[in-house]
Order: structure tokens, then sequence, then C-alpha cells
């Protein structure tokens, strides 16, 4: 062998050893069924799993008219936060598979969707991307959501506007080689930090609310670029009528469609994470908080549930004590 051909080999054996990666850490001591899941469904759309949730508004929309008295908030930034505790509550969920590899996700992403200009049919699409911040309860996640939206909103040059510029003036066979390009590199796990952290398709969860724009919601595929290895649609909210002990209720309901990559985790722990999005959309005041003039009622949302109950139970004991 050459040696060039010895050079070419050692470069393609590092590149297939190379296991770090700036927005996920490598799991290791996986069940051979879950390894191999990696390599006989090598696509998100082959290993794609379809989840129906039905949550009683009634409360939800008690609170948000509440909250908007205090700040800025709206369903969408609800479906932010209840998104954020899918991967606090199950946060085996917060992974992705990649090149055959399963990692945990450096942190908690989650983007979304929104109009340029409201109800505006002609408008860009735009989407909103951000991070889970140590400590930060919903009033300031919703601060953060909303100096995005202002950003996407406001006609200044994203980072997206300029990406979507540079690739759109590419002639169609460079096109398909760049592509090609940033996905290798991605199998190999040699793509900067900054071109991740910028995406929205590296992230936890994609969001989109098409309840402004009167429709149902419908299954989303996952897309084969990124990361992104869970996907929530919302549909507008309706009138459903609702069985309770063995009577039928007419109640506002919102229909939550969600689609996972089943190669990241197993049924249960995905219904766990499913089960944190309802929970939280149904129990706002609990989940979400920011509404008592003292703060007592601003949770961290980085924090499980049961944490935030032990917290409040030992903080209401000192209380007693003293």
């Amino acid at each position: 062998m050459t040696s060039l051909g010895l050079v070419i080999l050692a470069l393609w054996a590092l590149a297939h050893a190379k296991t770090s990666r700036p927005d996920g850490t490598l799991v290791r001591g996986l069940h051979p069924y879950r390894r191999l899941m990696g390599f006989i469904m090598p696509g998100r759309n082959e290993s794609i799993v379809y989840f129906d949730s039905y949550i009683d508004s009634r409360e939800l929309l008690d609170y948000l008219e509440q909250a908007r008295r205090r700040f800025d908030c709206d369903l969408t930034h609800a479906l932010v936060a209840a998104g954020i505790a899918c991967f606090v509550e199950s946060p085996t969920m917060n992974r992705f598979s990649l090149g055959g590899r399963l990692y945990q996700r450096n942190g908690v992403y989650i983007s979304f969707s929104m109009k340029r200009q409201q109800l505006d049919r002609a408008a860009k699409l735009s989407v909103v991307k951000i991070r889970l911040q140590p400590g930060e309860t919903f009033r300031s996640l919703c601060e953060r959501v909303n100096a995005g939206i202002r950003t996407e909103r406001s006609g200044e040059r994203t980072h997206s506007d300029k990406e979507f510029d540079f690739f759109g003036h590419i002639p169609r066979p460079l096109m398909r080689a760049g592509v090609w390009l940033l996905k290798t590199l991605d199998y190999y796990n040699l793509l900067p930090a900054s071109f991740i952290e910028n995406d929205p398709l590296y992230a936890s969860m994609f969001c989109a609310n098409l309840g402004s724009l009167q429709m149902g919601a419908g299954y989303h595929h996952l897309y084969e670029y990124g990361t992104c290895s869970t996907f929530a649609m919302a549909g507008q909210l309706e009138d459903r009528p609702v069985v309770e002990n063995g009577r039928v209720e007419v109640r506002k309901v919102l229909h939550l469609r969600l689609s996972y990559d089943e190669r990241i985790d197993d049924g249960l722990n995905a219904r766990f994470g499913v089960q944190a999005i309802a929970g939280t959309l149904e129990k706002p005041f609990k989940a979400l908080g920011c509404l008592a003039d003292d703060g007592h009622d601003a949770h961290p949302l980085d924090r499980p549930r049961a944490e935030r109950a032990a917290r409040g139970a030992s903080g209401a004991s000192a209380i007693a004590a003293a």
C-alpha cells in the first residue's frame, strides 16, 4: 500500500474512532438490541413512532388569561415549557441517534416555528431556537422567547436568513454536494459547535402551533438532517365530548400529536415524557406558576416535579416550625 493510501486509511480510522461532539455525550453500555437498532433502522423516518394526546384545556385557558396580566405569554409559550418538562421529567428522551451511535444531548433545546407577520399567509415562516437556562422560571423563559420573536419580526437579518440566502444562490449540483458534505461532517462528529448551536434542527424538540391558522394537528415527519428526535404539532382549541365518571361533557380540548425516534428510548419512558407534557398543560398553575406576588410559585423549569414538590414540602415544614 502506498504512503498516501496509508494516510487515507489512518484518517478514516481516526474519523470513525471520534465519539465526542459539542452537542452530545456518547451513551455507553447499551443493550445489544438498542445498539443494533441504529444500523437496521439508520433513518429517523423508518424509526418513527406517533403519539396522540388530547389536553383538557380549561385550566390552561384560565391560567393564560391570568398570566397575561403580568407578562406576555400565550399557548406557544406554554407548549415550549411543556416540551421542556418532557425532557426534564424523562431525560432519556433527550437523546439522538447518529451514525449508529446514541448520544445524550448536552442541554434542553426547543425550536418552534412562527409567522414573521401574524395571520399573514404570505409572510415568511421563521424559527426560534431556545435553550433552557439553569434555574429558569416560566416567566423568564417567556421573556427570552419574546426577545427571539421580536428579533425575527423586526426585519433584522438573522443567522438563518444569511444561511438560507447563501444556500439559495448555490447551483443545484453544488447544493447536493454541500448537503452531502454537511451530513458527512455530522456523521463523523466534525461539525463545529457554532453551526450546531444556531441551527434549529439540532434541538431536543421542534414545536409547531397551528391553532392560530385554525387547523387540526397533523403527524409531522422527523428530519433526516440535524439531530431533532421529537416533533410536536398542536392544532386549534376545539369543543370535544369527554367521558368522565360515566358522564359525557363537552370541554375545550387541545389535540397534540407527537412524532419521536424510537431508537432513542423505549415506549415506557416515551410515555412518561408525553405525560409530562400533558400534565404541564393541564395543571399549569402548579407546573408553571409565576402568578403570586411574592414569587413563591415561580418554579425552576429545570427541576423534576418530584424535586419541586419535596422542596415545597420542606419549605412549608420550616414555616410551620417557625
